[in-house]
């Protein structure tokens, strides 16, 4: 294992830390485990958008290829340039909110536009508030709000990360094949909890092995026709021979963006609940390899460099890019926080975005499969959050009702916008309370920024927690501080990487 400077008071259970670098071999396995665990999200959003926009079947292969590259290329930029904490970029869900508005703005313009134009007014929505994201990050605004953010405001983000994903529809859905979800949850965490004493294999590679073998169980029962197209776990193998060997994927292949001043503000809204879910996550993996809180300038450089790449993502033509919450519990589960074993991964994920074969066969995990994955992670990233509370005072009653109110409020507004429905309907709906929240500005903000659950919560917990008088000590800053890495730790990282 090779020098972990960098990594600080290591967890104990890290079985590869930062700085670390596993053999080759070990590392490309390490690496598409990493990005199986946000596969789901990484085709669920473009076959959403896809589905939204008409776009035609042959197309939507190299649009789902696309963010594939996307999600390689933003990695590696994150990883090496960036925050350089080992985690996954990818397709955002909080930017799907305002990118199915703008879809549905452009779908009722005159003349019947097709999926190209929608697609390229999306593409110039991202790209603007991208540049957003860019100047936000790189002139320092979010590491400046640091010092206002104590465990217990840290805490409740972190957990609402993995809770408001409880109710996925690859968990949730009514006509769920609860035995293949079952499996691969009883699978995950024998493996990885269980036996991961007895063999190196299991305490690395708990969830390939744990997806691998449920898929090829459910290929099995397709082709033996116990489970049919219609059935949730049906895995078509036909559709992968079915699938082009390589797809052109290049900048602008859709058409030039198109710039429209309302769209990109709609989606203004989206990047920010992206900021605050980035924010959690970066706090996140520090917590869970046991590196030092990130620094101001670590958090700055990793905001700006998401905005990079979501103008990247505009310029190839797909739905934006953010860090990922599933990679982080991946890190949980397994132990491997290698920031090498990422990149790794990104590499493969960039290659096999051009490979039609590959992310057909990727397509055709089933959802079971993906919700007992989410199961195992976001149980992990929950933990996360909860644990930070070791540092505070637990016997204050301030610090209790933040986090409780925190959390609670977290869950239940985001569920309020989702009973109320899409952008439009809050629009028409805010309208009638008082006219200014009526405008699409004002309305898609609060729309996007009060269905993202950690945004909710954290802001909620920011105000409280800097509002209600409390000690330092009590809060858990004197603690917190000790345990922050200073510019300095960030700054020789990067002189050893230069170096």
């Amino acid at each position: 294992m090779s020098d972990s400077r960098g990594d600080g008071d290591r967890a104990a259970f890290v079985e590869y830390g930062i700085e670390d670098r596993p053999p080759l071999g070990e590392s490309i396995l390490l690496g598409l485990q990493h990005y199986l665990t946000m596969v789901g999200a990484n085709i669920a959003v473009p076959l959403i958008l896809a589905g939204a926009m008409g776009m035609p079947a042959d197309v939507t292969a190299r649009f789902v290829g696309t963010f594939f590259v996307v999600s390689g290329v933003a990695t590696l930029a994150q990883t090496t340039l960036g925050n350089r904490y080992p985690i996954v970029q990818g397709a955002p869900f909080s930017m799907l909110a305002p990118a199915l508005a703008i879809i549905a703005v452009v779908g009722s313009l005159p003349g019947q536009p097709d999926w190209q134009t929608a697609l390229v007014h999306l593409q110039g929505a991202i790209i603007a508030a991208a540049l957003v994201q860019v100047a936000i990050g790189y002139l320092g605004l979010i590491g400046r709000l640091r010092r206002f953010l104590s465990p217990v405001v840290i805490a409740p983000t972190i957990a609402l990360i993995g809770l408001a994903l409880f109710d996925a529809p690859q968990i949730t859905a009514a006509d769920q094949d609860w035995w293949l979800l079952g499996l691969t949850v009883g699978l995950i965490v024998l493996f990885s909890q269980y036996l991961n004493a007895r063999s190196r294999a299991f305490q690395l590679f708990p969830v390939i092995l744990g997806m691998a073998i449920v898929w090829l169980l459910a290929a099995l029962l397709s082709i033996w026709g116990v489970y049919t197209p219609d059935s949730p776990g049906y895995v078509d193998l036909a559709s992968v021979a079915d699938a082009p060997a390589l797809m052109a994927i290049y900048p602008f292949q859709w058409g030039l963006p198109r710039f429209e001043f309302a769209l990109a503000i709609g989606m203004v809204a989206g990047v920010l609940a992206s900021i605050v879910e980035s924010f959690g996550d970066y706090q996140a993996v520090a917590r869970l390899t046991g590196s030092g809180a990130p620094s101001e300038r670590r958090i700055n450089h990793g905001i700006g460099m998401e905005g990079l790449m979501n103008v990247f993502s505009g310029v190839m033509g797909t739905g934006g890019s953010t860090s990922y919450s599933e990679n982080i519990g991946a890190i949980g589960l397994t132990g491997v926080a290698s920031r090498y074993v990422v990149q790794v991964g990104a590499l493969c994920m960039l290659v096999a975005g051009f490979v039609g074969y590959f992310g057909q066969l990727v397509a055709t995990i089933p959802e079971p499969i993906i919700g007992g994955l989410f199961v195992a992670m976001f149980g992990q990233i929950v933990a996360v959050g909860i644990s930070t509370l070791k540092h505070v005072d637990l016997d204050s009653q301030r610090n209790v009702f933040v986090v409780g109110f925190s959390l609670f409020v977290g869950l239940a507004i985001p569920q309020y916008m989702a009973n109320v429905g899409s952008a439009q309907d809050f629009r028409e709906l805010a309208a009638g309370v008082a006219p200014v929240l009526g405008s699409p500005i004002v309305a898609d903000t609060v729309f996007v920024i009060g269905g993202t659950g950690m945004a909710v919560g954290g802001l909620v917990a920011l105000v409280l927690d800097n509002t209600i008088p409390g000690t330092r000590e009590e809060r858990g800053l004197e603690e917190w501080e000790k345990r922050t890495e200073d510019d300095a730790e960030f700054e020789s990282a990067w002189e050893r990487f230069r170096g």
